[in-house]
């Protein structure tokens, strides 16, 4: 029998916490009961939760009444969250309790403590926010997705191979097709660092094929399996396609309502558009890690559901599974060497405002 995948939960995380958090948790089990739970959190408030759930009855409980709040500033939540859950579920993953920490908590919070309590991972210089989107083909793999505002030629280099590595683990892609985002295709376009990264790109053995520059319309085509950008840029990219979809959702049910035909045509075609609503469903690509740590981070959508969350936790235990981390310290180390610090990473220090929610 395989040795269990224990996750820690910062059950306090989130708009719904912790109801959707427990819920969520419970149903994970359903799909993969593999996984063991150490959860933190107000005993008050999350003890009966998980009494009504048999399949917790082995998760460890960890009472804190402590918890960070939506809107505390990274600095804050470094200098007031020691006893917070978010906290002590991260120190769970230091110490080696668990393998790996789940919260739908205040993004820049997380990515502050991460980086302090779990340090970098040997050879990366700035982790980074990795998620997936749709597209017409299946899934894109996209970093950065809002943890680092300005990003370098050799911090887009290092996107592009955990992205790779990412594409491998979470969407079994073999040979993942990479490419930097940019406003054209030809050479000449785009900033310095963006083209200082492609010269470098060209020349690096990657598990996959570094195929140049693509657009943001090329994103949804299905054109590239993993698009590398700077946080800045990735966080407006993925929530013009968020907004663009919600757009037309409506657009969509405002004509299917505009006339009786139209909605006979709708019952008929029910089927089909509850089809599209499944694959356009948030829920269903929730969960975004925090790449580059010494540690699975993954960060749920803070004001997802049940079905949301739950999805949040099978990307993490799928991502310790496959061994993404070891993944990425192997090929680090493959590509530069003898690893910077004697093959250990100091965690940096991390810098209010640098995280975009």
């Amino acid at each position: 029998m395989p040795q269990p995948t224990i996750i820690a939960l910062d059950a306090m995380g989130g708009d719904k916490a912790p109801d959707a958090v427990i819920d969520g948790a419970a149903a994970a089990l359903i799909i993969n009961p593999n996984i063991k739970f150490r959860i933190f959190g107000d005993e008050a408030r999350v003890r009966p939760l998980v009494a009504r759930h048999a399949s917790l009855a082995n998760a460890i409980f960890h009472h804190t009444p402590d918890s960070i709040p939506g809107d505390m500033k990274p600095s804050a939540a470094l200098r007031q969250g020691r006893n917070s859950s978010m906290r002590l579920a991260i120190n769970a993953v230091a110490d080696g309790q668990a393998q790996g920490i789940v919260s739908a908590g205040n993004t820049g919070a997380l990515m502050a403590l991460a980086r302090l309590v779990l340090g970098s991972l040997p050879g990366i210089d700035r982790p980074a926010i990795v998620s997936t989107v749709p597209t017409m083909t299946g899934r894109c793999v996209m970093l950065d997705m809002g943890a680092n505002l300005e990003c370098d030629a050799d911090n887009l280099v290092q996107f592009a191979i955990m992205g790779t590595l990412y594409a491998r683990a979470a969407l079994r892609i073999q040979a993942p097709r990479v490419g930097l985002l940019n406003i054209g295709s030809e050479e000449m376009k785009g900033h310095d660092e963006l083209r200082a990264a492609a010269v470098i790109l060209r020349e690096t053995p990657l598990h996959g094929k570094f195929i140049g520059y693509v657009e943001a319309d090329q994103i949804p085509h299905g054109d590239v399996d993993v698009v590398v950008t700077d946080g800045f840029t990735g966080n407006i990219t993925l929530k013009t396609i968020e907004g663009t979809a919600k757009l037309c959702s409506n657009f969509l049910k405002e004509a299917l309502q505009s006339s009786p035909l139209a909605k006979l045509g709708a019952l008929l075609a029910r089927g089909a558009f509850m089809q599209m609503k499944a694959r356009m469903d948030p829920r269903a690509y929730n969960g975004a890690m925090l790449v580059g740590l010494q540690g699975v981070c993954v960060k749920s959508h803070g004001g997802t559901d049940a079905r949301g969350f739950t999805n949040s936790v099978l990307v993490a235990a799928q991502l310790i599974e496959e061994g993404l981390n070891e993944r990425i310290k192997d090929e680090f180390a493959k590509l530069y060497g003898a690893l910077p610090n004697g093959g250990t990473s100091a965690a940096p220090q991390a810098v209010e405002g640098e995280v975009l929610s």
